[in-house]
Formats: C-alpha cells, sequence, structure tokens
C-alpha cells in the first residue's frame, strides 16, 4: 500500500508542481488534480474512512495537502477551506513531525484544500517525489516581512465515561523578521479528539477542563 501511496504522489505532483499564485488568484487542490480514480491510472492504498483507517483508490493525498498546508501556515496566504482528521487520534505519535490538528481531510469533488493570495506577493509551490519523500517548497517574488512558528500547547490525554480523549491547542504566531518579536498569536485549533489505539501507556487525567470540553 505504501508502494501504491508513491505511486499516487508521483502521478499528482506534476499537476501542481511550479504553479503560480498571483495576487487576488485563489488555489484549489482538486481543481489542479482532478478526480483520483483508477481510471486516471490511480492506485489503492491505505485512507481514512468514517474514521478509521480504511483502503481506496487515490490514497496519499491527504499527506499531499498536509505538505501544502503546513507550508501555507507559514506564509501571508489566506487558508480559504480546509478539513481535519482530527476528530479522531488515529495514531500515536510516534516520528509525528507536526502538531496534531494541522493535518488535512480531502474528497475528491467533496472535502477540498483552498487558499487565496490576498498580498502583493507572487507565491509558487513546488513539489515533487523523490523515491521515498514527497518534498515541497512554497516561494515568494519578494521576501516576507515575518516569519510565522507553529507549536502545539498545554497537550494531555483525558478520560471521559471510559473513552480517553487527546486534547491541547495548536498556536499560530506572527513574528517580526526584523525585530524578532512576535506580532501577533491565534489559536488555529482546539483539539478533542477521541485515541483509536491502545492507550495502556498513556498518561491519562480522568476528566478534561471544561474550557477544553466545550
Amino acid at each position: 500500500m505504501q508502494e501504491n501511496k508513491a505511486v499516487n504522489l508521483a502521478l499528482s505532483a506534476p499537476k501542481v508542481n511550479g504553479i503560480l499564485i498571483r495576487p487576488g488568484e485563489p488555489f484549489s487542490f482538486w481543481h489542479l488534480i482532478g478526480p483520483d480514480t483508477a481510471r486516471h491510472e490511480y492506485k489503492v492504498g491505505l485512507t481514512i474512512s468514517n474514521n478509521k483507517p480504511s483502503t481506496g483508490i487515490g490514497c496519499g493525498h491527504c499527506q499531499f495537502t498536509n505538505l501544502i498546508h503546513w507550508m501555507v501556515l507559514h506564509s501571508d496566504l489566506t487558508i480559504v477551506e480546509h478539513h481535519h482528521h482530527d476528530g479522531f487520534d488515529l495514531f500515536p505519535d510516534y516520528k509525528r513531525q507536526i502538531p496534531f490538528g494541522t493535518e488535512t481531510s480531502i474528497v475528491y469533488n467533496y472535502l477540498d484544500y483552498r487558499f487565496r493570495n490576498d498580498t502583493d506577493n507572487v507565491y509558487q509551490l513546488l513539489v515533487y517525489t523523490d523515491g521515498e519523500y514527497l518534498q515541497g517548497e512554497l516561494r515568494a517574488s519578494k521576501e516576507q516581512k515575518s516569519a510565522y512558528h507553529i507549536c502545539a500547547e498545554n497537550e494531555f490525554f483525558s478520560k471521559e465515561d471510559g473513552i480517553v480523549f487527546k486534547n491541547g491547542t495548536v498556536i499560530r504566531k506572527k513574528i517580526e523578521k526584523r525585530s524578532g518579536v512576535c506580532i501577533h498569536e491565534e489559536t488555529i485549533r482546539t483539539n478533542h479528539a477521541r485515541v483509536m489505539y491502545d492507550t495502556s501507556g498513556l498518561e491519562i487525567r480522568k476528566t478534561a477542563p471544561s474550557s477544553i470540553r466545550e
């Protein structure tokens, strides 16, 4: 299934690679990719369906938009449409490289990933596969004045009515490059996700604070 995922990403990456997003222009993942069906040579692999691991045609595209979303979060671009898997925590944090809650969920012709360029800058997406990884770069015609830092805070596990949940917040900080000062901070996601894997090795609180449960 992992090999099929690599095949699918190799088919899709060239459809996005090199795209320019000029001032005022939108970006739609599915508009560029099109149907991810067997008719278009996409393979069966690991997917997420009904909030659990499954198999299906076109696997790998959630990882593709994960990568794009992570780069967009570090830019001045405006996210227009973003769906999550994070109502459920499907996999342990082993080797997790980005905060839980910054993933994406997409389904052709139903759930898209879209952003818009509301700046006076021209951006370019470069994405490609190297046989082992999907690689990506987000370039701009001129340097951004701000940098961005995304991190998870107050992460913990809670047990509510016998069910274990993963909790926490994802924070996005906007930092002025010249001074290094944080000029804006926002919570972009509050997580309260049902844990779907073995919880025997986790440190778990009996209940979540009301601010998280809400």
